[in-house]
């Protein structure tokens, strides 16, 4: 039998606290996590960091990864995007190539390299600049390059968590909250790129059932199809849509464990997305 699967885990991942706008409803506050039933493996999941917002569990991005480290000590470094970053002109690519790269970030803050969080910093510099708000980031990217530069990991994190916040709210302040959807799009592919990667070099159930999240995946699925309508690109928001929806099958595997195929395939699914986010055809 699964485990407990209240708890629906790696979420956006990265960004997982940026969706809280998104997913709570209007004047609600966001409700304490409820304790969850570890079931039978060595993690204990009722010390999972996070907010439950209409029942789904929203993890802190800069907590995310002291969970993670409990599951070993993968090759973090082997995970680190070194791709130049593409120029878009359309904001919606631009908004999902942020996300993205501000996944990269955390990812690089996990492997210690601060030259890959130096060039993330500029990148989202450079992004931010696409979508009209350098001047609301720019002091997070010097934070951030400061706190590398010292090597302080968890200043990075909170740096980066800062910076996704204050893009997404401004995004909400300009009225154009679709953006901001795309932008934790492309944070949750890139995550869960990396963490489908990381499990399959190493599979086990337990860890499989980190991948447990057909909530938030229906929700950016439906968020996706909205957008399409008034999309200059919709074609790109149409296949992440698909791919989207092909993973929150693989996610709930008709009511069993996750499979190592499962996984395999998630990760197959997701780098393709990835790739359609981060390179320009």
């Amino acid at each position: 039998m699964p485990m407990n699967r209240a708890l629906p885990v790696f979420l956006t991942a990265l960004l997982g606290s940026a969706i809280c706008p998104l997913v709570a409803a209007p004047g609600v506050p966001p409700k304490p996590a409820a304790a969850v039933d570890k079931g039978g493996g060595e993690l204990d999941l009722t010390k999972f960091p996070g907010q439950v917002i209409d029942e789904v569990v929203v993890p802190v991005p800069s907590e995310i990864f002291s969970v993670l480290d409990k599951l070993g000590d993968p090759d973090w470094k082997a995970e680190v995007s070194a791709s130049p970053k593409p120029t878009f002109r359309e904001r919606s690519d631009v908004a999902l190539l942020l996300g993205a790269t501000v996944a990269d970030g955390f990812i690089a803050v996990q492997a210690e390299d601060k030259k890959a969080v130096e060039d993330v910093g500029r990148n989202v510099l450079s992004l931010s600049r696409s979508l009209g708000v350098e001047d609301d980031v720019v002091r997070h990217c010097q934070a951030i390059d400061d706190a590398a530069s010292a090597a302080k990991w968890d200043l990075v994190r909170m740096e980066l968590d800062a910076t996704q916040t204050t893009v997404r709210a401004k995004m909400r302040q300009m009225q154009d909250g679709a953006l901001a959807e795309c932008i934790s799009v492309g944070g949750w592919l890139r995550g869960t790129q990396v963490i489908t990667a990381v499990i399959g070099k190493s599979f086990s159930a337990e860890r499989a059932e980190l991948l447990y999240q057909p909530d938030l995946a229906d929700y950016f699925n439906d968020a996706l199809e909205e957008m399409l309508v008034k999309a200059k690109n919709p074609a790109k928001l149409k296949e992440i849509a698909d791919g989207l929806a092909r993973v929150r099958e693989l996610m709930d595997n008709g009511g069993g464990d996750i499979n190592a195929a499962a996984v395999a395939e998630m990760n197959a699914v997701t780098s393709a997305l990835v790739k359609k986010i981060t390179v320009k055809p």
